[in-house]
């Protein structure tokens, strides 16, 4: 039964839904009513006949039926309509006018008559089968009679469930209309509701069909379905600018790996020509050739080896690879790495202690290129200096600049300088270095230097102690 209605359309089961608790709310409504106004008509109808009085002389008429003798009146068997009145004398005999039958007789009736009781009212059965409900008493002024006697005055239940049964068509009527109106009710209000719902799942089958990520849904209002519509339209966003992004990381990727293949084709197409045809090259051309052969082999290197690394700073880092990192340490690092490479520059650091949360490697693969950017750009014997203070680490050098209109396209991948297009590199070290420093949280710019050069600032989130210490990190 439930994967039957779990199989019908979210708008079937809202409707349906909805009838069900419109079902139960007027059942329980209607059952209430009927049965309040059934114990109002019956508190109504013993009251009416707890206020019929029957007259003494009708009384005595009764009595005489019995066989009592009571001298000076006549026999007369007129019954006050529409109730039907009968006397039981103490010994259990009972009384009634001719044409009507008598009732039954309780033992609440008796006690009545033999004066143990004042009064009762119950339900009762006449001779033929009717239901009737009635009010034994004793009289106030009873007539003259050897024994204990009550009168009781009956009337057919008939006057109560005649109006309940046509109270239960009245509300059986308007219940059903209820529930119908309901339902319909229920499904317009869900097709109205699910309006929105329909045109993001129509968006989304069209986006799996088309793969057109440009797709958009009108996302008015504040409430849930709106909010829902605006993530929708803002993951689709990022699906397209990521898709672009890989695309455009594709082409660039091709057009820089295009030219040392085309070099390294060449040369290596020269010497295979060479070898076939048996005539050796002059040994300074050789020597020239494999130069060249393995200046293009270690610039294919570099430039895989920066996509590999740029390619794994845009997938989703995993959270346990990232720790608390002396920043001081890793800048320290990577200055001994790069001076290890075994240029003619100086370095020289000033490097507080900072404590950041960031993945090791990253961050010292960050710094190493902007210590190798500097290296690249200052002239011979000159003097790169590190400094890191309160979280911000600026690296200088002491080249030529950067012109200011170049400034914003830096960090883009793939991006040189034209005046240092002729210089070795891939135009990814300072995309990798801006990935790694928004990965931990921070910022990273150039800008020129006070006198001469460019600064490199690094701003990261940390602490001047490690956690253990002092204040947990941001």
């Amino acid at each position: 039964m439930r994967s039957a209605f779990r199989r019908l359309s979210l708008r079937l089961r809202l409707g349906l839904s909805a009838a069900v608790a419109v079902t139960i709310a007027v059942s329980a409504v209607a059952i209430a009513s009927w049965l309040v106004t059934k114990q109002q008509l019956t508190d109504q109808l013993d009251s009416n006949l707890q206020n019929v009085q029957a007259s003494p002389g009708y009384v005595q008429e009764l009595l005489s039926l019995c066989g009592a003798e009571l001298p000076g009146r006549d026999q007369r068997t007129e019954t006050p309509t529409p109730y039907v009145v009968q006397v039981i004398t103490s010994d259990g005999t009972v009384c009634v006018a001719p044409g009507h039958k008598k009732l039954e007789v309780g033992d609440s009736d008796l006690a009545v008559a033999r004066g143990i009781l004042r009064s009762t009212v119950h339900d009762t059965v006449s001779a033929d089968g009717q239901k009737m409900r009635v009010s034994t008493t004793r009289p106030n002024t009873p007539p003259r009679f050897s024994g204990g006697y009550a009168v009781s005055i009956a009337q057919s239940f008939s006057v109560v469930h005649e109006p309940l049964n046509s109270l239960a068509l009245w509300l059986l009527g308007f219940s059903g209309v209820g529930i119908i109106g309901a339902a319909t009710a229920g499904v317009a209000v869900s097709r109205s509701g699910l309006r929105p719902v329909e045109a993001l799942t129509r968006a989304a089958e069209r986006i799996a069909r088309t793969q057109d990520l440009t797709i958009r849904i009108p996302a008015d209002g504040g409430d849930e379905i709106a909010r829902l519509s605006k993530s929708f339209n803002e993951m689709t966003e990022a699906l397209a600018v990521s898709r672009d992004s890989q695309q455009q990381l594709i082409a660039d990727a091709g057009h820089e790996l295009r030219t040392p293949l085309t070099s390294l084709r060449a040369n290596v197409q020269l010497l295979a020509k060479s070898y076939r045809s048996g005539r050796e090259l002059p040994e300074k051309v050789m020597d020239d050739l494999l130069t060249s052969v393995e200046s293009q082999t270690g610039e294919l290197a570099v430039l895989i080896a920066d996509l590999q690394e740029l390619s794994r700073s845009d997938t989703v880092h995993d959270a346990t690879a990232a720790g608390v990192v002396p920043m001081h340490e890793v800048a320290r690092r990577a200055m001994e790495r790069v001076k290890h490479r075994g240029s003619d520059i100086q370095f020289i650091s000033d490097l507080d202690e900072w404590y950041v949360m960031a993945e090791a490697a990253a961050l010292e693969r960050a710094v190493v290129n902007l210590l190798d950017n500097a290296v690249k750009f200052s002239p011979p014997g000159a003097v790169v200096s590190l400094q890191l203070s309160s979280g911000q680490l600026v690296v200088r050098d002491r080249g030529s600049g950067i012109p200011a209109d170049e400034l914003p396209y830096v960090f883009d991948r793939f991006w040189r300088s034209p005046t240092s297009r002729g210089m070795p590199g891939s135009g990814l070290g300072l995309a990798i270095v801006a990935k790694a420093v928004e990965g931990a949280g921070g910022t990273v710019s150039l800008r020129a230097a006070a006198t001469q050069g460019t600064e490199a600032v690094v701003r990261v989130p940390g602490t001047r102690t490690p956690p253990s210490e002092g204040p947990d990190l941001p």
